[in-house]
C-alpha cells in the first residue's frame, strides 16, 4: 500500500488537477464581485480623473501617457497583494489551507491557481487602461508599446503575489486587509505612481528604489516610451525580491502552516 501511495501522478491527471484548481479559483473570484470590482475599477477611476479629465494644456497627452504607465503599475499591485495575502490569511484562519494540504492534489496547484487569477486580473485592468488612454486621452500607442505594457503587467504581478503570500503567512484572518493597505497605498505614493518623483522631497526620492513598485513603474514607463534607461537592473531587483519573499513565505508555511 505504501508503494502504491507514493506512485507519481500520471501527467494527464496532474495537468487536469492544475487546470481544475485554476478554474475553481477563477470561479471563486467571479462570484465575489465585491472583492474583484474594486481591484479592477479603482485604478481606472483614478486614471479617468487625473489622467484624462484633469489633464489640460500642451502637456496633457504626455501626462496621460505617464499616468497610463504609473496606474498600470498601481493596478498590478492589488491582485497580487490582496488576491494572495488576504485570501491566504483567511484560509489559514479558517483551516482551509490545512484541508487542501490533506487533499490528493499537487502542492503547487493551490499557488498556481491564485497566480493565474492575479495575472488575468492585471491583464484585464491593463487592457482597460490602454483603451481609455487611446480613446479618451488620445494617447498614440504602437502595437509594440501596447504589447510591452501588457507583458510588463502580466509578469509584474509576480513580485506582489510573492509579497502578498509572505504577508499572508504572517497574519491570520481579518487583520490582513488592514495590514496590506498599510503597504499598498504608501508604497504606491512613495514610488511616484500618483505623481512624478521630481515633485517629492529629496529624502523621499532617495527612498523610492527600495520599493518593488518603483522598479516595476520604471519598466512600465519604458514600455510606453517614456524612459530610455537600462531595464535589466529593474528586472533583476524584482526577480530578487520575488525569490526572497517566496523563500521566507515557504519557510513560514512549513513552520506555522
Amino acid at each position: 500500500m505504501d508503494a502504491i501511495a507514493t506512485l507519481p501522478m500520471p501527467r494527464a491527471r496532474l495537468l487536469r488537477a492544475y487546470a481544475e484548481e485554476a478554474r475553481c479559483e477563477l470561479m471563486r473570484y467571479l462570484r465575489e464581485p465585491a472583492f474583484l470590482l474594486p481591484i479592477m475599477l479603482f485604478p481606472a477611476v483614478f486614471y479617468l480623473m487625473f489622467g484624462i479629465l484633469l489633464a489640460r494644456g500642451d502637456g496633457a497627452q504626455q501626462a496621460a501617457r505617464y499616468l497610463l504607465a504609473s496606474y498600470s503599475t498601481f493596478a498590478v499591485m492589488a491582485p497580487g497583494l490582496f488576491g494572495f495575502g488576504v485570501s491566504l490569511a483567511l484560509e489559514r484562519g479558517d483551516g482551509l489551507l490545512q484541508l487542501k494540504r490533506a487533499m490528493p492534489m499537487p502542492p503547487g496547484a493551490y499557488l498556481l491557481g491564485k497566480l493565474l487569477m492575479a495575472v488575468l486580473v492585471a491583464l484585464a485592468v491593463g487592457v482597460l487602461l490602454v483603451l481609455m488612454a487611446m480613446s479618451l486621452a488620445g494617447v498614440p500607442l504602437s502595437p509594440s508599446q501596447i504589447g510591452a505594457l501588457l507583458l510588463t503587467d502580466a509578469l509584474g504581478v509576480v513580485p506582489f503575489c510573492a509579497l502578498g503570500l509572505l504577508v499572508g503567512t504572517l497574519i491570520r484572518g481579518q487583520g490582513a486587509p488592514g495590514l496590506l493597505n498599510l503597504l499598498y497605498l504608501p508604497m504606491a505614493f512613495l514610488s511616484g505612481l500618483w505623481f512624478p518623483l521630481q515633485m517629492m522631497p529629496a529624502f523621499l526620492r532617495g527612498l523610492a528604489p527600495i520599493w518593488p513598485s518603483y522598479h516595476l513603474n520604471a519598466l512600465s514607463l519604458a514600455a510606453v516610451g517614456m524612459d530610455d534607461g537600462a531595464r535589466l537592473p529593474h528586472v533583476l531587483v524584482l526577480a530578487g525580491f520575488s525569490i526572497a519573499s517566496l523563500g521566507f513565505a515557504a519557510r513560514r508555511l512549513r513552520r506555522h502552516g
